[in-house]
């Protein structure tokens, strides 16, 4: 897995009951696995494994039950030679048992701030990790967001919590950037932060989105999380063609082919443009 030789495909794989899409579809750690796999079929480059819903109103989880959630998972997809796995979550425990149990990566919608351990954590295994921005905890990020200039914001935000990385001995170079559609921004926030991606090249960094599914390509077509599809295939062209470098989809083989199409339009069918 090299990012920037082309667009990467992260696929969700959601083992929580109340996932804002996908929320208790899949029953048990041999379902999930049979599902991270066939995500890695369908064309993934690697699969996010998450054990705490982030949607609005979802109850907290315990550290020990978002374990007990994603490590038989992990671990049952490293047993089944798996490609690249990430752990989706906010607690540096969680995360040590994940990376214990096999996970390459670590997906912090917080960007360290919520588990001032994580960040000492990352450093200490040297793995990747994802940074994406959001305000608030998970029970207020979305009521009545506000921001003067969206994206001037995100941008100055991303750049403090890469520096605090830094600053607990976390590599700038293996840091991952996420703008966070769809996290403390309503619609409209979502929609101005794609439409300026092109912007988060000022922190030279790869670039991570994922619009899957969400409530803003809602907003726009009047459909639920399933209607979703085609809205997600325009945002993921968007995201990619504005510079992103991985998206984390859901449905991972129409947006493999979404990928691909962009990437050619961009110059190469074969990787990223020059």
């Amino acid at each position: 897995m090299v990012l920037g030789e082309r667009t990467l495909v992260m696929g969700v794989l959601n083992v929580t009951p109340d996932s804002f899409s996908d929320g208790g579809r899949l029953a048990g750690t041999d379902a999930a696995v049979a599902q991270g796999l066939r995500l890695f079929e369908e064309g993934a480059d690697w699969v996010d494994v998450g054990g705490e819903s982030t949607r609005p109103g979802a109850a907290p989880v315990p550290d020990d039950e978002e374990a007990r959630r994603v490590v038989p998972v992990i671990e049952g997809l490293r047993r089944r030679g798996a490609g690249p796995i990430s752990v989706d979550t906010t607690k540096a425990s969680v995360a040590r048992s994940a990376l214990d149990a096999g996970a390459d990566l670590v997906n912090d919608v917080s960007a360290f701030g919520y588990d001032p351990a994580m960040a000492s954590l990352v450093a200490e295994r040297g793995c990747p990790a994802v940074l994406m921005h959001l305000r608030g905890g998970f029970g207020e990020m979305h009521r009545a967001p506000a921001y003067g200039d969206v994206m001037g914001e995100v941008v100055g935000e991303l750049a403090l919590a890469v520096a605090r990385a830094e600053a607990k001995g976390v590599p700038r170079d293996r840091l991952i950037l996420d703008p966070g559609i769809g996290f403390s921004k309503d619609a409209g926030h979502s929609l101005e932060a794609l439409r300026r991606l092109p912007e988060m090249a000022a922190l030279d960094r790869p670039i991570l989105v994922g619009p899957s599914r969400k409530s803003f390509i809602g907003r726009v077509l009047g459909r639920p999380p399933e209607g979703r599809l085609m809205g997600t295939a325009a945002a993921v062209a968007a995201a990619v063609l504005f510079g992103a470098h991985v998206v984390r989809v859901h449905d991972v083989a129409a947006m493999a082919d979404v990928v691909r199409v962009c990437d050619a339009i961009r110059g190469d069918a074969t990787g990223r443009a020059a």
